[in-house]
């Protein structure tokens, strides 16, 4: 994807994406209002009036879906600031781009490279406020999926992967622990003395399956990917599948399901059998069918990649930016918003975040083209 292409194409999708109330209720730059200078009273310039906040969210689940789960935290945003905080989901992170970038909205929660290709695009407009932590961990990883069983070397187990000095491990659980790793797995919840297994409606969700597999067993494979700005779902990945000199373009056929759990679905009703998405992205399946877990079978990871940040607008007044962070961290360490949080981008807190922390992301970006002209 190139930037230029990247924007253009955003443009076309941002009023569609935002709604028909983001038609109509577009936020435009404050005006400056300047007073009229008199003997008694020297001209000065008033502060810009923020009477309105619009916070964009890209889809980790239909759309329609996530803007129902959000409306809760935009309610507390909104009570906290005493001012309107309205919530909108774009159609990509693309779109969410360029709804900022263009003032249509203020604040936007962003997977990583999507806020590493804003702030390429737009270098002085986002400001990242922000970093999420998914239990414990302030970084995640892109997860292989495939629900053939026969690539596996050995018979798949319950477990996950984790990167342990560097090196993807297969760390493994059992029917009454789960496996010992930072991010969350399917089939697993919360209790009063730690994780145990998760039952819903009397039906209990399947632990997640693991096993060793090379990558190259996708060779001439229909492979899922989520899309193409997406840094768990395609970019690590793709490079991971290139440094394992796999032509990610000509050695497997990509396809794209649009979302994490888009990925998932297709996997789990056999439209491919080989897929990738964030950690473990079954979970978003797991209410309608429990059996996920056993199903789809993880079977590598990539490397560690920060996670998701919110941003604002850079031309947001300090004391607003503060006052959103605090509202929302104060919001993800209840038991409604870590509820909230870990059924949309999977999220446990909040830590404040810096710019420079994604030149790491802006790096791999650039050597993948992704920024050419």
């Amino acid at each position: 994807m190139k930037k230029s292409f990247l924007i253009l194409l955003s443009l076309t999708m941002v009023l569609t994406a935002c709604g028909g109330a983001a038609e109509e209720e577009v936020v435009e730059e404050p005006a400056v209002v300047e007073e009229v200078e008199t003997l008694d009273k020297p001209a000065t310039t008033a502060a810009p009036v923020i009477d309105k906040i619009i916070f964009g969210f890209v889809p980790s689940a239909e759309q329609a879906e996530l803007l129902d789960n959000i409306q809760p935290m935009m309610k507390v945003l909104s009570d906290g600031l005493g001012i309107e905080v309205e919530g909108i989901v774009t159609s990509d992170y693309s779109g969410l781009l360029v709804a900022m970038g263009s003032g249509q909205a203020d604040v936007g929660a962003f997977a990583t490279l999507g806020y590493v290709t804003a702030m390429n695009a737009f270098p002085t407009r986002f400001e990242a406020i922000a970093k999420s932590v998914r239990y414990g961990s302030g970084s995640y990883h892109g997860t292989w999926w495939t629900t053939d069983a026969s690539v596996c070397k050995s018979t798949p187990v319950i477990g996950a992967y984790e990167n342990i000095d560097g090196v993807a491990t297969l760390v493994t659980g059992s029917e009454t622990m789960p496996p010992d790793v930072k991010a969350l797995q399917v089939g697993w919840g919360f209790g009063d003395d730690g994780m145990i297994p998760e039952v819903r409606d009397g039906v209990t969700t399947s632990p997640g399956l693991v096993c060793e597999a090379d990558l190259s067993v996708m060779l001439g494979e229909e492979v899922l990917f989520v899309e193409e700005g997406s840094t768990s779902g395609y970019l690590y990945p793709s490079l991971q599948l290139k440094n394992a000199g796999i032509d990610y373009r000509s050695d497997i056929t990509q396809r794209y399901a649009g979302s994490h759990d888009g990925v998932i679905a297709g996997l789990y009703n056999g439209d491919a059998k080989f897929g990738v998405t964030y950690d473990d992205a079954r979970r978003t399946l797991r209410k309608t069918n429990p059996d996920v877990g056993e199903k789809v079978i993880a079977f590598g990871i990539t490397d560690e990649i920060p996670n998701d940040v919110i941003a604002v607008r850079t031309d947001l007044p300090a004391d607003l930016k503060q006052q959103i962070y605090d509202i929302l961290a104060t919001y993800i360490a209840t038991d409604e918003g870590a509820a909230m949080m870990d059924e949309i981008y999977g999220w446990t807190d909040l830590v404040p975040a810096v710019n420079s922390e994604f030149d790491v992301v802006r790096e791999a970006a650039e050597e993948f083209g992704l920024y050419d002209d």
